[in-house]
């Protein structure tokens, strides 16, 4: 009986002895993959801001008090069951803080509403305009951004009723000759490009241009525009607020609470602490996100590890 080897014959007629050596293939060495920093404005920023929101949000469905409940006593310390305190009309200050947090939301999200939609179609209307139409348009935001937005928005409101709603229509259009200025320089710098010379050339409508590449490039930098502009909104319905032009009561604006405990801030100093600090929180925040989406959404900035 012969006896099976698992040798195979070489080339000569002899087994192998030893399993054929396998070439060694060297791998591509990939670059690390690298990752963007997360802005530490932005991050900060969205905290702060998202403290602000959630109370607003809360305060929709839950105050610990009616807003106009004017049982709680006068001027009474933090503790329980008012956690902040009321003020002098005896209302619990927690309930209206958080009643605040939303009229500050609704204002500046109103107003920079305003702003964008009004200053953008006036700013490509300048932008495509003919030099002596765009003359007169940059000769007039240029008047519009030397008068005083707050006291523009005063004359507004004071033509007007006191009211939240005027507050808003007041600050946004105030607003909108800021922004439209800001479209009208950056719509200039994108037509000039040669692509959109060649866009033209090959047929293109101007709708198209704008939708296709104007509003594309310009956008991030309305975006870090606007959130600024949100923040100087909600401090302009503050100051309005204060004077008494803003919101009327019972609904409750951090400006008039104020107004409202700067005759008793050594007794009482809750009442102007509270407030004020959550209008350095909200308006703090939104620079901050506006200078993290700087830094995210400019090519130049961005920074990777």
């Amino acid at each position: 009986m012969s006896e099976r080897t698992d040798l195979n014959p070489g080339p000569s007629g002899e087994a192998d002895s030893a399993p054929a050596a396998t070439p060694t293939v060297e791998r591509a060495k990939t670059p690390p993959v690298t990752r963007r920093r997360r802005s530490p404005a932005l991050v900060s920023g969205c905290v702060l801001l998202g403290l602000i929101v959630v109370t607003a949000l809360v305060s929709l469905f839950w105050v610990p008090y009616a807003p106009e409940d004017t049982t709680g006593g006068r001027l009474t310390p933090p503790g329980l069951p008012h956690l902040l305190g009321t003020d002098k009309l005896g209302r619990d200050l927690l309930t209206q803080l958080m009643a605040g947090a939303r009229i500050a939301l609704e204002a500046g999200l109103g107003a920079t509403a305003i702003g964008a939609v009004l200053g953008v179609c006036f700013g490509l209307a300048a932008g495509f305009a003919t030099r002596w139409l765009d003359d007169t348009l940059s000769t007039l935001l240029d008047v519009l951004i030397a008068f005083p937005t707050l006291l523009l928005a005063m004359l507004m409101v004071a033509a007007r009723s006191a009211s939240l709603s005027s507050a808003i229509l007041a600050i946004g259009l105030a607003m909108t000759a800021v922004v439209a200025r800001l479209t009208r320089i950056l719509v200039k710098r994108v037509l000039a490009q040669d692509y959109i010379t060649a866009a033209r050339t090959s047929g293109t409508s101007w709708p198209r241009v704008i939708t296709g590449h104007v509003l594309p490039n310009i956008w991030p930098t309305l975006v870090v525009n606007l959130a600024q502009q949100f923040g100087l909104a909600v401090m302009a319905e503050a100051s309005l607020s204060f004077l008494g032009l803003g919101a009327p009561p019972p609904n409750a604006s951090w400006g008039r609470m104020l107004q409202e405990a700067q005759a008793t801030v050594f007794t009482a100093p809750t009442g102007v602490i509270a407030p004020g600090v959550l209008l350095v929180m909200l308006v703090v925040g939104v620079n901050l996100i506006a200078d993290g989406l700087r830094d995210t959404l400019d090519p130049t900035r961005r920074r990777t590890r």
